[in-house]
């Protein structure tokens, strides 16, 4: 078998903050790259494939997460379903009229579900199960499809993301360095100090070549059409960059809040993650210590 092996960016990040006489202004950030050391990567990324698996993962996924809605059922007065709210009597045989519920003391129909007013035939029910069942293998074969796919640049930019030409993937990010008046100081990558973290990051991105599919995701939020706006889903944005990481520190803290970005622990790594809405090649970028998380 042949090891697939990738050369991994190590980032430095020139800080520079100039002083006026009311004070210092706000620091910059200009990130160069910088080739890092060979590594090999895990045996998930030569995986086949398998469009099917990852579709199926998918849309399980999310049937798992579906909420039941509908009403209760029938408790009379105590807890009466819609369209049964009315004070109802029954005429009797013998009127030539069709015999269903009327509203006490008048002639309009109530309840039955041929009735202005009247319940819904057949509505929902929340004892219905949404969910859907996939074997755990299947799971694994399905994340491990979406891994190969990120590594294709021509599967990710056929999904719509914007990235440099010259661009190497998968995208490993190894060591990061702030230089500051002339002196260097190293930091843990997914460690980094959460002041200005997030600046920081998006400062990354950009020096990566990745800053053309931030804006698209900022640039492509609008509102949804129907129902959805008075139900907590008013906006929807494009989907950017996912970052993958070891642990859940200030990396990943950093990203979190900016529009399109998601963040996941290798461990938590699932198909939809890396394939929303059942489409490979999502633009993902790995830590070195993400990497290592996976073999």
């Amino acid at each position: 078998m042949i090891i697939l092996k990738i050369k991994t960016y190590n980032l430095v990040n020139s800080v520079v903050q100039e002083e006026l006489d009311a004070g210092l202004l706000a620091e910059t950030y200009d990130i160069s790259t910088e080739d890092g050391k060979n590594i090999s990567l895990p045996e998930v990324f030569e995986s086949e494939i398998r469009h099917d698996l990852v579709i199926s993962a998918v849309h399980a996924s999310r049937a798992n997460r579906r909420q039941p809605y509908g009403h209760r059922e029938h408790g009379g007065k105590r807890a009466p379903q819609p369209g049964m709210k009315h004070s109802v009597e029954w005429w009797g045989k013998g009127r030539g009229v069709s015999r269903i519920m009327r509203k006490t003391g008048q002639r309009t129909g109530a309840q039955n579900p041929h009735t202005r007013g009247g319940r819904r035939a057949h509505g929902p029910m929340v004892a219905k199960d949404w969910s859907q069942k996939l074997n755990s293998k299947q799971k694994t074969i399905a994340r491990n499809s979406a891994i190969s796919a990120t590594i294709d640049s021509s599967i990710v930019s056929s999904r719509g993301h914007r990235f440099n030409g010259d661009l190497r993937f998968p995208i490993v990010i190894e060591n990061y360095v702030e230089s500051r008046n002339g002196t260097e100081e190293k930091y843990d990558l997914e460690s980094i100090p959460l002041q200005y973290s997030t600046r920081k990051f998006l400062a990354m991105m950009v020096g990566l070549g990745l800053g053309d599919d931030l804006n698209r995701a900022r640039d492509g939020r609008k509102i949804r059409a129907g129902k959805a706006t008075m139900r907590g889903r008013k906006y929807r944005t494009p989907k950017s960059v996912l970052l993958v990481v070891s642990k859940k520190d200030g990396l990943h803290k950093a990203a979190k809040n900016i529009p399109g970005v998601d963040v996941v622990s290798a461990k938590d790594l699932c198909a939809e993650d890396l394939a929303p809405g059942g489409d490979l090649g999502r633009l993902t970028v790995w830590t070195r210590s993400a990497i290592e998380a996976l073999e």
